[in-house]
């Protein structure tokens, strides 16, 4: 709801604070006062194109600030929060526009910076303007749709949940026929890499195990000579080990004659203990070592046609075995390949009869539900002076190719003027006071469904007097119940329902001319009513039809 809208310099305006109220707000004031001027500083806040002609005369820069209570709007609060933009529970949104003199504008919500795009998008959702040039809102046929379906409270979530399971079914289908006529493609290749590995057979590991025995076995093959000069001077009669067992001997037989001895002796079981422990373990690594002609050749030979592979197929050596995995489970797919394609080729068949049976249940809920619009909206259109028109909503199959979660009907708002006449949109055949007085109908039509919680009609009883300004007050009245609806009015009648009162008026000083406004009480309403009645001299008879009228709401 719109709280407060503040204007510095723009255009007639020098400096003017206005505050609004909840239900239905009338702005009222004599031709050329300036009612448009307040239009324009409200659709700047909303993002409208910055015209440098706004700029009051001598002043540098024109600014709007418009105050908003945004409730509890979820499309609002994704749009602040989307945008980093903080909100504090309770406190208004401020919106603010400035334009220079120059043309140069800037726009902030909140003191943070923002592009006018974004306030489009935001004063969408805050204010709705229905006037003679407004081609948004009810006018526009991109709406039509969610209208009716929030009408006729038809299930339009079922049938997007079947279209996401259709969707999703065809993705899966094309992803899986893909993949089939790619592996068809390669299906030769496959078969020749697939028997290549699986005869070769790599194991985990493999490569780093042939490396370490091929290295072991080069080192035997250059450590041989040594390691035999090594066991000819353990072994043998004349080996080191036999010469320290007949020195041990010896010694054995003397060693009790001085405890030298004894100890020499005790030195030399040691040394012999060591020599044994040293001929095991020379005899452990001529065997670790041990050198084998053809082994090498095996082992060289296998390590590299395992490299060679690993190469080909350009992964690392341990990573064939896994290689190997993926090639069987891609020709086992490729083998039930085809009757997988035709499971899921039945399964998006059958997604599509799901939707297309959801879609229908709904275009024919769409269609009950536009009869008793057009029935709702027909209702209107004789006490606003439309009695010659008819209204119709139109629901019309789609092509295949823009079916969507939303299903698969176009729909618009069509109207004729006049009997005989064909439907056509609302925007090309209404005159400006038609069009304002058919968004009228629709919106008590659709009184139940909401909108934006701030209204805005703009000369809607233009041409119109009586009877039927007094029906335009009375719907006026209706729809402003528990939201915002302002009103530019040039009707008595009109004016008369209006629970807050702003009139508009222009001054000059002789060299400048200023605009106005202020809120008017409860004898200063009766006075501009009355002056609405009988035009420049307010007469007795004005003052009393002016009661008449206030009483009468």
């Amino acid at each position: 709801m719109l709280l407060s809208l503040a204007i510095r310099d723009l255009v007639l305006i020098e400096a003017l604070d206005l505050d609004f109220r909840a239900g239905l707000g009338v702005l009222t004031g004599e031709t050329g006062a300036g009612k448009s001027i307040l239009l324009d500083a409200l659709g700047l806040a909303m993002g409208a194109r910055a015209d440098s002609g706004l700029v009051r005369q001598g002043a540098e820069r024109a600014l709007v600030i418009a105050g908003f209570d945004p409730g509890d709007h979820a499309g609002v609060a994704a749009l602040l929060h989307d945008n980093d933009i903080a909100q504090e529970p309770g406190e208004p949104l401020l919106i603010r526009r400035q334009v220079r003199a120059d043309g140069g504008s800037r726009a902030f919500v909140n003191d943070q910076p923002v592009s006018a795009a974004l306030l489009r998008d935001l004063g969408a959702m805050l204010v709705e303007i229905h006037g003679q040039h407004d081609d948004r809102g009810l006018i526009n046929p991109k709406g039509h749709r969610d209208l009716l379906d929030s009408f006729g409270r038809c299930d339009v979530a079922g049938v997007a949940a079947a279209w996401r399971e259709w969707q999703a079914a065809e993705r899966a289908f094309t992803a899986a026929s893909e993949a089939i006529e790619s592996a068809m493609r390669d299906r030769e290749l496959l078969e020749h890499n697939l028997e290549e590995l699986a005869a070769f057979g790599p194991q985990p590991g493999e490569e780093e195990e042939l490396a370490g025995e091929r290295a072991a076995m080069q080192k035997g093959e250059r450590l041989s000579g040594d390691l035999a000069e090594l066991f000819e001077t353990f072994e043998g009669s004349k080996g080191a080990l036999a010469l320290l067992r007949g020195a041990a001997r010896k010694l054995g037989r003397i060693a009790e004659e001085h405890p030298l001895l004894d100890q020499a002796m005790e030195a030399l079981d040691r040394a012999m203990i060591e020599a044994d422990d040293a001929e095991a373990k020379l005899r452990a690594a001529s065997e670790a070592l041990t050198y084998d002609a053809v082994r090498l050749d095996e082992l060289e030979r296998r390590l590299f046609d395992l490299r060679a592979l690993a190469r080909k197929h350009n992964v690392a050596g341990d990573l064939l075995p896994d290689l190997l995995k993926r090639m069987q489970a891609d020709w086992a797919a490729l083998e039930s390949g085809g009757a997988n394609v035709a499971e899921l080729d039945r399964a998006r068949h059958k997604a599509r009869e799901a939707y297309v049976a959801a879609a229908d249940a709904l275009s024919a809920a769409r269609a009950k539900a536009g009869i008793a619009l057009d029935a709702a909206v027909m209702a209107e259109l004789k006490p606003l002076k439309l009695d010659a028109a008819r209204f119709r909503t139109l629901v019309e199959p789609l092509d295949e190719a823009r079916w969507g979660a939303s299903g698969k009907d176009h729909v618009e708002f069509l109207i004729s003027t006049n009997p005989g006449s064909d439907f056509a949109p609302l925007m090309k055949i209404a005159s400006g006071g038609e069009l304002s007085r058919f968004i009228l109908a629709l919106k008590v039509a659709l009184a139940e469904q909401g909108g934006a919680a701030t209204m805005i009609f703009d000369e809607i009883d233009r041409g119109v007097g009586g009877a039927v300004a007094s029906a335009i007050g009375e719907r006026l009245a209706r729809l402003a119940r528990g939201t915002q609806l302002l009103v530019v009015t040039h009707s008595p009648q009109v004016a008369a329902r209006g629970s807050q009162h702003l009139l508009i008026a222009k001054t000059s000083d002789g060299t400048v001319a200023r605009t106005g406004v202020r809120t008017l009480d409860d004898a200063g309403r009766k006075e501009e009513i009355a002056r609405m009645l009988s035009g420049a001299e307010i007469t007795p008879e004005a003052r009393a039809q002016a009661d008449r009228l206030l009483e009468g709401v």
